[in-house]
């Protein structure tokens, strides 16, 4: 299924650090709310600069991905948060500062992993390209909630817990990233746009 599993390896082992660095990042400096919100809007700029802006075919489709990932996860913040389905500690208000910006990049983070995943796999077909979304979609991001839950950014409250992250969180994840690429893939589709993820 993998033509290069050192490389896949390397890639993935890169990924889980840049989440451990971000995890660990968030939850040293949670109380500053927005010390984080400024240096995430920062790392967002930088990324647009550099992969929007900078490259000859701009890539509109990441931007578009950013954008609606940030309003699906907001949504779904203030849906969970106003119900007490979960809390964040340390923070002003309900929801803290940073969070639209932890959804932009998150997209442009899976997004970005799976364009460099996609060439290894064997076959490159869209059933294995939804797979790959979805193992990814799964493991990483709760992963990434496992390590700021365990510094004491915030606390789940539903059942059905795994290392603090509920079943239903995992779902929801899930649900958030693929009706996303859904959506960017049948833009991709009526326009004839040429994108390795979403083709």
């Amino acid at each position: 299924m993998i033509t290069n599993k050192k490389e896949f390896f390397i890639e993935v082992l890169k990924a889980i650090l840049k989440l451990v660095i971000a995890g660990v990042f968030i939850g040293y400096f949670k109380e500053h709310d927005l010390l984080i919100a400024c240096i995430l809007l920062l790392k967002i700029f930088y990324n647009i600069y550099k992969d929007i802006y900078k490259p000859k075919n701009k890539n509109w489709l990441l931007l578009a991905g950013m954008l609606l990932t940030c309003f699906g996860g907001i949504v779904g913040e203030t849906w969970g948060v106003t119900n007490g389905y979960w809390e964040y500690h340390e923070v002003d208000s309900a929801l803290p500062l940073w969070l639209p910006f932890a959804w932009v990049l998150a997209f442009h983070y899976l997004y970005k992993l799976e364009r460099n995943l996609i060439p290894l796999l064997k076959e490159q077909t869209q059933k294995n390209k939804i797979i790959l979304a979805i193992i990814l979609a799964l493991i990483l991001p709760a992963f990434g909630e496992v390590i700021t839950i365990y510094l004491g950014v915030w606390t789940y409250y539903w059942p059905y817990q795994l290392f603090g992250v509920p079943l239903y969180a995992f779902i929801c994840l899930v649900f958030v990233h693929m009706l996303v690429y859904t959506i960017l893939h049948f833009i991709c589709k009526k326009y004839k746009i040429e994108d390795v993820v979403f083709n």
